[in-house]
């Protein structure tokens, strides 16, 4: 493609990001049918540099819920500040479950590295986003003015494994997004992933909060409904983005379907690009 591609979910895909998985390394690998291993950083900038896109990294801490390291926010800022040509931005984690101490990161990663925002992992990290004893922490986000990006439906982690390795995929309901929206007027929230099994629920909630919007990584386009294809070209045109869920699904793949969906020109841009300019000033 010729046009600017911003992917708003990459993940590092290097040895500290698959370590800080821990015991999902081995049930994901089952999950996708494939190999989940690590790459070398220049082999992850190559990967984006055939693509094409401008990637945003998404750091993630795991610690709370399984006892590993952090893929930190000084982790993802540095191969961001190493390879600026590829990399545009970067979402930071802070767990919820860790109090005054994600308080204290989230201001480190936006005020010292310059993060534009953070991303949430309900499911794997045991949370909910409208639990009242997380408010302080999204307080703190809202007073820094910047965006998150919150996963929405199912998950691969843990999937297939007995009791999902104790994460229940209802803590990624939409529900929950709309009543932090409802909560924090001034919180641009970018739900992640098009929500499976709760789809319309997920686009009623986008289309209700004007500071909700969406990025479909993490799905096959062409197993995506009708009617979601239907409404983002139309109700939803200025709401939704391109995200890969990198290393999840091959780049070519990704572009391959989108470009069968049936958008016109004008939604492409809008849809890889415009939108996330507009609303995320990347």
């Amino acid at each position: 493609m010729s046009m600017r591609i911003i992917d708003l979910h990459c993940y590092p895909n290097t040895q500290a990001w698959i370590d800080c998985q821990g015991p999902y390394v081995d049930a994901l690998a089952k999950y996708w049918k494939r190999d989940w291993s690590a790459k070398e950083e220049d082999e992850v900038i190559q990967d984006f540099d055939t693509a094409g896109v401008e990637a945003v990294l998404v750091a993630l801490d795991l610690e709370a819920t399984v006892g590993t390291p952090p893929c930190s926010n000084d982790y993802v800022e540095g191969m961001w500040k190493r390879h600026p040509e590829r990399i545009i931005q970067a979402w930071g984690a802070v767990d919820p479950l860790k109090g005054q101490v994600a308080i204290d990161e989230a201001k480190h990663a936006v005020e010292d590295l310059g993060l534009m925002g953070f991303h949430f992992h309900p499911i794997m990290g045991h949370f909910a986003v409208n639990e009242r004893r997380y408010y302080p922490l999204w307080e703190t986000i809202n007073a820094l003015k910047v965006p998150v990006m919150i996963d929405v439906g199912t998950t691969g982690m843990g999937a297939g494994m007995p009791g999902g390795m104790g994460a229940k995929i209802r803590h990624a309901h939409p529900s929950s997004i709309d009543e932090l929206a409802a909560d924090f007027p001034d919180l641009n929230i970018v739900m992640a992933h098009p929500g499976w099994p709760w789809i319309d629920e997920t686009t009623a909630v986008a289309l209700h909060k004007g500071n909700v919007y969406w990025e479909m990584s993490g799905w096959a386009p062409k197993y995506l409904p009708e009617s979601i294809i239907r409404d983002m070209r139309t109700r939803l045109k200025d709401k939704v983005m391109f995200g890969s869920d990198y290393p999840s699904m091959p780049y070519d793949r990704l572009f391959e379907e989108w470009g069968n969906v049936g958008f016109s020109d004008e939604m492409m841009e809008k849809f890889f690009h415009g939108n996330a300019e507009a609303i995320l000033g990347l």
